[in-house]
């Protein structure tokens, strides 16, 4: 059994169904998304010459409450999660969806989503000092002071082993300063609707109000795998490559993938194919994971989890919260 809340939909909205959309036009109108708010919107659509307004939520996953029961998930060791059908917008489980949380460095996929809409590909970035002031144990790529990187390469070291030193190149790469790329991390994300989201940093290493909710998560990521770029690093297990320190000599990066359903550390459930996420693990966030998955017709989901105790848990309830595609 599936949940799907569409009070958010209103009767306006609902009427497009009924047109073709070829001739239609969007433009931005000033009304904050709220939940909330029954007719929240973001939109005129212009339909033969005739404006009707669009909900926000005309086209995305959307629930006002927990939906748990009937369900074969033991969810009582993680602090949120959410299952979302993309094909056919539903949401097939939620835990306190919008409950704002420590997100570790699930913080990264919305690093990613403004490095690829405001940066280019092969535009090179260079490591500055900042990058010495990590707290002890954060994940790095081993990156100096002086060190050149493509925005490319550093996007997959931010990716793929969840490289902090990455994410403080990047953000002063696109915006100069760690404290500028924060500005449009929340700008984006009140964009997209992402509005109980506040970032103080481009790798989610623990500060005081720096917090998503899974819903939050969702709408980020639902945007940054229209990027072929995203997508396609995501899905690695393993990346190399070389690049340039600071006397101009090569130097060779050699990373591995912290998602444990691609290493085949854990598996996924039948039928289900995991493609790829993000992870992220702090002492106060606890054990997340953010997941894209597909069932055997090639159909889209988006699995997250917030705040589980240990890794095997982590694992293995997103594992039996994928299983829930095919209840």
């Amino acid at each position: 059994m599936k949940c799907t809340n569409k009070r958010f939909i209103t009767t306006l909205s609902c009427i497009l169904l009924s047109f073709s959309l070829t001739a239609c036009s969007k433009t931005d109108i000033a009304m904050k998304y709220d939940y909330q708010y029954p007719v929240s919107s973001y939109k005129i659509v212009t339909i033969d010459d005739s404006e009707v307004a669009a909900t926000f939520a005309a086209d995305l996953c959307v629930s006002s409450a927990d939906y748990s029961d009937n369900t074969d998930v033991d969810m009582s060791n993680a602090t949120a999660a959410g299952l979302f059908d993309l094909n056919n917008n539903e949401v097939i489980y939620a835990k306190n969806l919008y409950t704002r949380l420590n997100p570790a460095s699930i913080t990264k996929i919305m690093t990613a989503l403004v490095a690829l809409k405001y940066g280019e590909l092969d535009m090179h970035l260079i490591a500055s000092s900042s990058i010495n002031n990590l707290q002890a144990g954060a994940s790095t790529c081993g990156l100096k002071v002086g060190d050149t990187l493509t925005l490319d390469q550093a996007l997959n070291a931010l990716l793929i082993c969840s490289a902090n030193d990455a994410a403080i190149m990047i953000a002063e790469g696109i915006a100069g300063s760690i404290e500028e790329f924060a500005v449009l991390m929340n700008d984006e994300a009140q964009r997209i609707g992402a509005t109980t989201a506040n970032f103080l940093n481009p790798h989610g290493l623990t500060e005081d109000n720096h917090l998503m909710s899974v819903y939050d998560i969702y709408l980020i990521f639902n945007e940054v795998i229209k990027y072929d770029k995203f997508y396609e690093i995501i899905s690695r297990e393993t990346y190399s490559t070389v690049y340039l320190d600071k006397n101009n000599k090569d130097k060779e990066m050699i990373i591995k993938t912290t998602n444990h359903f691609l290493n085949g550390t854990y598996n996924a459930p039948d039928k289900i194919t995991v493609i790829g996420g993000k992870t992220g693990t702090t002492n106060a966030a606890g054990q997340c994971l953010c997941v894209l998955a597909k069932d055997i017709y090639g159909n889209s989901y988006i699995g997250i989890i917030l705040g589980a105790s240990e890794r095997r848990l982590l694992y293995t309830q997103m594992t039996d919260m994928l299983n829930e595609i095919y209840n």
